[in-house]
């Protein structure tokens, strides 16, 4: 297939990349600098200049792909009502022009917020509806394009989409404790999150594209629920630093805007994504890439 791709460079996109092109796929990456560009031809990979604001280039990307994978999100967390109305305005326009082609249209969404008191499930629907709601509803959006002929599959990522070069809540985790010269968990350590290693996850996509049928939900979950005590753990033995608790109404000033998060329980199963494609996560666990250093070597 030629896959346009969405955030292409980004962490868990580049990933995906070097997935398609490695099992004969072609892509085109949209690239919204110079540097994405060159990153992107050094790879051999078709280049697209655009953004997320420039509904046209993604347009344009769609109508000529055999399969769309958004990926892209501006994660604007000081305007987060601007980074919803950005990723509705981008999965409209990409499904509008997949209607009646039957092609694939991969949608990245997050796990949390699905439900309360248990792991997610994939049969769990987004709760998230319009554009006032959180990613502006665009799972849901992406879904309702499923009988206007478009093989929408949403990809739910787990919180932590970890390895070497990772700059996401763990990489803030490992910042804060170098900052504060101690590694934190909050109150008793027993909030979890669910884990994935990011070559597990790009694999995954790249099957969800080559045949998850129309309306499915896949969860790239490797490890249901690491405590949050043991990332801390696992960074402190990564950093030579004392492990201790911290207070949650301290939660924010040591850690950041990432400790509202880790107050989270974010946590899903996997196990029909597993049985759908006949994905087998074989990429190491959360604490075995911190302690490899994945965090803590540059």
């Amino acid at each position: 297939m030629r896959a346009f791709v969405t955030g292409a460079t980004g962490w868990i996109g580049s990933a995906i990349v070097d997935e398609l092109t490695a099992t004969g796929h072609q892509v085109v990456g949209l690239a919204r600098s110079d540097q994405a560009e060159q990153t992107l031809k050094a790879k051999g990979v078709d280049v697209l200049r655009g953004d997320l604001d420039d509904l046209e280039s993604l347009r344009r990307g769609a109508a000529e792909a055999d399969a769309v994978i958004h990926m892209a999100n501006k994660h604007d967390w000081g305007n987060p009502a601007e980074t919803d109305r950005s990723e509705r305005a981008s999965v409209h326009i990409l499904a509008e022009t997949l209607v009646g082609t039957d092609r694939p249209f991969i949608v990245a969404a997050p796990l949390s917020g699905l439900v309360q008191g248990r792991p997610a499930t994939e049969t769990d629907v987004s709760p998230a509806v319009g554009l006032e709601s959180n990613r502006g509803g665009s799972e849901n959006l992406a879904l309702d394009y499923v009988p206007h002929g478009v093989r929408t599959v949403i990809t739910r990522f787990s919180p932590s989409v970890h390895g070497n070069g990772d700059w996401g809540f763990v990489n803030f985790l490992t910042g804060a404790a170098r900052k504060q010269g101690v590694s934190g968990y909050i109150g008793d350590g027993s909030t979890t999150w669910s884990a994935v290693h990011r070559g597990d996850a790009a694999r995954l996509i790249r099957l969800g594209m080559e045949k998850a049928p129309a309306g499915s939900r896949l969860h790239a979950v490797a490890e249901e629920a690491v405590t949050t005590k043991a990332i801390a753990e696992a960074i402190g033995r990564s950093l030579g630093l004392p492990v201790v608790s911290i207070d949650p109404q301290d939660a924010d000033a040591h850690f950041g805007f990432v400790g509202s998060f880790f107050t989270k329980t974010m946590t899903a199963s996997s196990e029909l994504t597993r049985a759908m494609l006949s994905w087998t996560p074989t990429g190491p666990t959360l604490v075995e890439d911190i302690e490899a250093g994945a965090y803590t070597t540059a």
